[in-house]
């Protein structure tokens, strides 16, 4: 009884090491780049994200003017051009309200990195 009382103390002990670990290795791994507010965010702030480019972005802005606010960062998918594939790389920078905090092109190659982590 005294080895399994002190097998279950050496696990808890760990778990505790562990747990308090992952703050630290979350903040290393970094949080987004910043967010794009789909609603309010010029052609130019929504061509930084991934696999946006003016053309598409132009294309969101659009969209937003003849069908008004997006109600979820999902109803991008509504915009010709943006499929499920592309949303999942854009979802951890999308936003329905608040500011627009992304300051440069994210890659899509980083964007995967992202996704994958999540």
């Amino acid at each position: 009884m005294f080895q399994t009382k002190s097998r279950l103390v050496a696990t808890l002990a760990l778990a505790v090491v562990v747990l308090g670990a992952l703050p630290s290795y979350a903040a290393a791994a970094g949080p987004a780049a910043g967010q794009v507010n789909i609603n309010s965010a010029s052609a130019e702030q929504l061509a930084l994200l991934p696999r946006i480019g003016p053309s598409v972005a132009q294309k969101i802005v659009e969209f937003r003017k003849e069908n008004g606010q997006f109600k979820s960062a999902a109803d991008l998918m509504l915009v010709r051009g943006i499929g499920e594939k592309t949303f999942e790389q854009l979802k951890p920078y999308l936003t329905v309200s608040g500011e627009t905090t992304l300051k440069e092109k994210v890659s899509a190659r980083s964007a995967r990195g992202e996704a994958a982590q999540k």
